[in-house]
């Protein structure tokens, strides 16, 4: 992984705590405080910022961001969230080649994990 060609998502979230503690069940530890701004991370690629926002959004039903987390292990992961799984059995494999399955945040962001199958 090169430092210097990367991406990282910026999330909203009206409740910083909570979505903290949402995504280290996902695998993420806090690197950063800033207050109003936590930088989490894996230590492994995955990259996260949380930035405050009041009364973001007005539901959870409004939240139009979406995060798609590639993992080897989804079953381990899943199994840390298995109660807010939105597809009931899942994960499953796709007609598009991921084994993958779905949870929202405490801001409603839909967050996806999984990983591509070969052929």
């Amino acid at each position: 992984m090169s430092e210097t060609h990367r991406a990282t998502a910026i999330i909203p979230s009206s409740n910083l705590n909570a979505s903290q503690a949402f995504y280290e069940l996902l695998g993420f530890t806090l690197a950063s405080d800033y207050g109003d701004y936590r930088i989490l991370t894996d230590g492994r690629g995955w990259d996260l910022h949380l930035r405050h926002q009041a009364n973001w959004p007005p539901t959870p039903e409004d939240n139009p961001f979406g995060l798609y987390l590639y993992v080897d292990d989804v079953d381990a992961v899943a199994a840390r969230v298995r109660d807010r799984i939105i597809e009931k059995g899942a994960p499953h494999l796709k007609p598009w080649g991921t084994y993958e399955f779905a949870v929202s945040d405490p801001s409603g962001t839909l967050v996806r994990v999984g990983r591509a199958v070969r052929s």
